[in-house]
């Protein structure tokens, strides 16, 4: 299967957007960030950051929004293009960027020197370059050209200069059709045939390309240009085009434009011989005006569908996900079959494979493929009687059999479960092992079911060490089958680095979402290209083990004293918040589910669907809006029965206690005599060397070392019930209700948390009985006090939730369990520390030195190694090179 199209967010682009370059122009860095973030959340997978503007200061702008990118985690999680026409505003920001970032562009233009000169350097900065198809004689229109420049760059990046063939992108210009202009006409024709061609002699380079040029022509009417993006894609992409920038449009499924406009569209885009006496041009200018302030190519909504052949009507219905008439369907099909087996074999699978080409190539989402999934086992659950009753025959034949399970010690399965009906919807068998199965499990069950990979996920970073173990016990017990590796803590790096080396036998791969998984897994199993694609990733591997161990040089960092020494001091006008309304504990048995309802934050859910993009603006996405509406009718119609049904119940306990910090830590006291200790949470502060007087942070700053201050803590889940409603689903063959179902469980779970925290500033703590606040000002944090919790930036170590669980009572009190990892149980759970102060905020810890592991380390009764493993993720050290220094 076709990798999915990766789009390119181009509005933080000074030439390309009037409001950006204003901002940047008026050095109002702080609303230009507002436009990287919402490019970002409107589903750009990179964003392409320009800079070249004649009242500016190239390099310094670059450098400066590339510095403020590095600083916010919801923009940087995406790479970025580095775009300019001046070298030293590329090198500028070579030079700060965070990750690994494109170079957008180098090319030809000024000769070959020019040309290998600008590449070295990228390589030396570990940079992707995108490669213009432009040379001395000047742009390539043709496709002979195109490929002749594509090709002579290729040859001297990868056997000259040593560049990485993946690094490579090639732009082999994409120009406007439908000009007028005849010899226009074959530019479409041009640059497809060109990506065909580079990517069958180009191993491993990729393509992109401005896509919204294509339609140029038509600028003002956006249903055509759309159709006319649609239409260039579908043929762009089945040529191989990986990537590029769509500025308009929600693209419509090709198959769904009005039949008369694709035509007309498509006789432009492949510049076929003309149906009537006038060109095809003229024909589509002329049709155009009947399109435009329409909403675009609609889908069919009637039945029309009912009248094709049976086969047609299973393909519709797997589709769109309709599960009206699908056991009808199926009941016609197999009595027009030989055996019931035939109607998987033959129709259900080739509509699966449309689904999949879909999905594929971007023109469908997540939501869409899960209840696909949902019509697919209806249909074979009703065949299934049938195949018992026949007892003869071969079984059906997958194309591989897949055992996922989620590590030891983690209970999150959201995104395992995503994968699984992903990899089922196309003819692959998947063995799911749950939740918390340890390696000889997971071990011993591939084995038994004689699977052809294994699958690891897991969320929190405990999990990350138990990959690795479960790696190395393959290795032992001689496994030499795949290995992949996914979930939100899992990294390409990470897998690299530490779960790679670790099986030697097998491969290992980092699959980095369910959208990659086919393609991963059909390149693992295939007989011919398998060799070849697991040889690629170990070379990739050992590139970023290389890469990984040159930025293993130690940064600076303020020592442990100099950061304590630059501890955050509250203003003295701020003083500690009040006295709690009550000390101890208080429990919640059942709180009403409708009001946390009331409170969902629906972003986070929309992205645990792989749609990104900021509620409610996603409704009205230009790409996924039409999935992200069809997905919050349902999620809407589910919560609806959740709430009146009470498939859920939400427990949870909250508790206050007299506090005083001790250094890094805060004591917690048994009662105001402040004589006692009842317990003590650790923290860990900021080293990073910070400038214009900012401090090094640790959350027991915002705790008065003296007098009367005060903590606070909760513990809270919406997840009693879940698991059995999912388990539910999941038997009746309805994985998308079933992930559904455990989707807003979670999203209640954090409504929960921030609606009982508003119940603790306004009235259980009191400290600001005043406040006014709408739902949207509670996801925007928009009060006073923070509530961080265990295993997250301001405090990484996830132990001590052991800590706040004991003080709670969590177990008695709201049915809430610690995993030997310290993931919480049920899985739709929220914890952590309420700090009241006027003063508090949010904070990352970031990376920390030896000199702190340690003094952690002695604060927490652990031996180093112990302290190192639990704070794995953000040591500014190798502790293996450490011990190989310390035993040589």
């Amino acid at each position: 299967m076709r990798p999915v199209f990766i789009n390119v967010g181009e509005r933080t682009n000074v030439t390309g957007s009037a409001k950006f370059r204003k901002l940047i122009v008026d050095g109002d860095y702080t609303a230009a960030l507002s436009v990287a973030r919402q490019q970002v959340e409107a589903g750009a997978q990179v964003i392409d950051v320009n800079m070249d503007e004649g009242l500016l200061d190239g390099p310094v702008a670059m450098r400066t929004f590339l510095n403020l990118i590095a600083a916010e985690p919801d923009i940087a999680r995406v790479p970025v293009m580095i775009d300019s026409s001046k070298w030293e505003v590329i090198e500028a920001g070579l030079k700060c960027v965070q990750g690994k970032p494109i170079v957008n562009s180098i090319s030809m233009k000024e000769g070959e020197d020019a040309f290998r000169h600008h590449a070295i350097q990228c390589l030396r900065y570990g940079a992707a370059v995108v490669v213009m198809a432009f040379d001395e004689v000047g742009q390539a229109d043709t496709a002979a050209r195109k490929i002749e420049i594509c090709t002579r760059a290729y040859n001297i990046l990868v056997n000259e200069v040593g560049f990485p063939p993946e690094d490579i992108i090639f732009d082999p210009n994409i120009f406007a059709v439908a000009t007028g202009i005849e010899e226009h006409d074959n530019y479409a024709v041009d640059f497809i045939e060109a990506v065909r061609v580079i990517k069958q002699t180009l191993p491993h380079a990729r393509v992109s390309g401005g896509v919204s040029n294509v339609s140029f022509s038509f600028r003002g009417n956006e249903p055509v240009r759309r159709a006319i993006h649609s239409v260039f894609l579908y043929h762009a992409i089945n040529a191989g085009l990986d990537m590029g920038i769509v500025n308009a449009g929600d693209l419509p499924v090709y198959d769904d434009i009005d039949a008369e406009l694709r035509e007309a569209v498509e006789d432009v885009i492949l510049n076929r011989p003309q149906r009537t006496n006038v060109s095809n041009t003229e024909r589509l200018v002329d049709m155009a005006p009947r399109y435009k302030g329409e909403k675009g190519a609609a889908k069919v909504v009637d039945l029309k569908w009912r009248d094709a052949p049976v086969a047609k009507r299973i393909e519709h219905a797997l589709v769109h996900g309709i599960t009206d008439y699908i056991v009808e369907d199926t009941e016609e099909a197999r009595q027009a079959s030989e055996r019931p087996l035939h109607v998987i074999e033959g129709p259900l699978m080739d509509g699966m494979n449309v689904v999949g080409d879909l999905f594929g190539s971007g023109r469908m989402f997540l939501p869409q493929v899960v209840k696909s999934a949902r019509v697919m086992k209806q249909a074979v659950a009703h065949l299934e009687p049938f195949m018992e009753a026949e007892k003869a025959g071969q079984e059906r034949q997958a194309a591989g059999k897949i055992l996922m399970a989620t590590v030891k010690g983690d209970v999150h399965d959201i995104g395992k479960n995503i994968v699984g009906v992903v990899l089922q919807c196309n003819n692959y068998e998947v063995v799911d092992l749950g939740v918390m199965v340890p390696a000889d499990r997971i071990l011993d069950a591939a084995i038994e079911h004689k699977v052809d990979i294994v699958g690891l996920s897991g969320l929190i970073t405990p999990s990350l060490d138990e990959m690795t173990f479960v790696a190395a016990e393959m290795e032992r017990r001689g496994f030499d089958i795949p290995l992949l590796i996914g979930g939100a803590t899992t990294s390409r790096t990470h897998t690299a680095v530490k779960i790679e080396p670790a099986y030697r036998k097998g491969s290992t791969t980092y699959v980095i979402d369910a959208s990659r998984a086919v393609g991963v897994v059909s390149g693992l199993l295939s007989p011919t290209d398998k060799a070849k694609n697991e040889a690629a990733t170990r070379d990739e591997y050992i590139r970023i083990r290389e890469q990984y161990a040159r930025g293993q040089e130690v940064k600076a960092r303020a020592s442990l004293q100099q950061a304590r020494d630059n501890r955050w001091r509250p203003d003295e006008a701020q003083l500690p918040a009040p006295a709690p309304s009550f000390l101890g504990v208080r429990a919640y048995e059942a709180w009403d589910l409708q009001d946390l309802a009331d409170h969902i934050d629906w972003t986070p859910f929309f992205a645990s669907w792989e749609l990104i993009g900021r509620y409610p603006l996603i409704l009205e996405d230009e790409i996924v809006g039409e999935a992200a509406r069809d997905l919050f009718r349902d999620a809407q119609a589910m919560l609806k029965r959740i709430v009146e049904e009470k498939w859920f119940t939400a427990k949870g306990v909250i508790g206050f206690w007299p506090a005083n910090a001790r250094g890094d830590d805060v004591i917690v006291w048994t009662d105001e005599t402040r004589a006692t200790e009842a317990a003590r949470f650790h923290g860990l502060r900021q080293q990073i060397k910070k400038s214009n007087g900012k401090p090094n942070l640790c959350l027991s700053d915002f705790v008065a070392e003296d007098g009367a201050d005060y903590l606070g803590a909760f513990a809270v889940t919406a997840g009693h019930g879940e698991l059995e409603k999912a388990a539910e689903f999941k038997a009746a063959g309805d994985d998308y209700s079933a992930i559904m179902a455990t989707a807003l469980a979670d999203r209640l779970a954090e409504a929960f948390a921030e609606r009982l925290h508003k119940e603790v500033r306004t009235q259980l703590w009191g400290y600001v009985p005043d406040e006014q606040t709408s739902v949207q000002d509670l996801i925007e944090e928009k009060y006073q006090g923070i509530r961080p919790a265990p295993g997250y930036p301001a405090q990484p170590d996830h132990t001590e939730k052991a800590t706040l669980f004991r003080l709670l009572d969590a177990g008695a009190n709201a049915g809430m369990e610690l995993t030997e990892s310290f993931a919480m149980s049920p899985p739709a759970s929220v914890s952590g520390l309420y700090f009241g102060h006027p003063g508090s905020h949010y904070f990352g810890v970031g990376k920390i030195d030896r000199d702190q592991v340690e003094d952690y380390a002695a604060r927490k009764g652990w031996d180093v190694e112990t302290a190192e493993r639990w704070l794995a993720p953000i040591l500014n050290y190798d502790p293996d090179a450490v011990a190989r220094n310390d035993a040589a």
